[in-house]
């Protein structure tokens, strides 16, 4: 399966891009006020485009590693990643 890491889509850069339409992004400390309304405009859009987001912080990432995955792989079991 094809995983891109930091592609530009819609007029911003993705964490990364699993397949066709599957977007996992992972913040950091710095995703708030500002940042966070950013992050949710370009969620909006993504989806309007037919993507699916998964946005998780960096910490879940390090400290909680079997969720994050648990949330990928039900996505990729719903074929959430193929275009259609």
């Amino acid at each position: 399966m094809r995983i891109r890491a930091q592609i530009w889509i819609a007029g911003h850069h993705v964490d990364h891009l699993i397949g066709d339409r599957l977007v996992v992004q992972i913040d950091g400390g710095h995703h708030v006020n500002a940042q966070r309304l950013s992050d949710n405009e370009h969620d909006a859009a993504l989806r309007l485009l037919g993507y699916t987001v998964i946005r998780v912080g960096y910490r879940q990432v390090v400290d909680d590693w079997p969720t994050v995955q648990w949330l990928i792989m039900q996505a990729l079991a719903q074929d959430l990643h193929v275009g259609r």
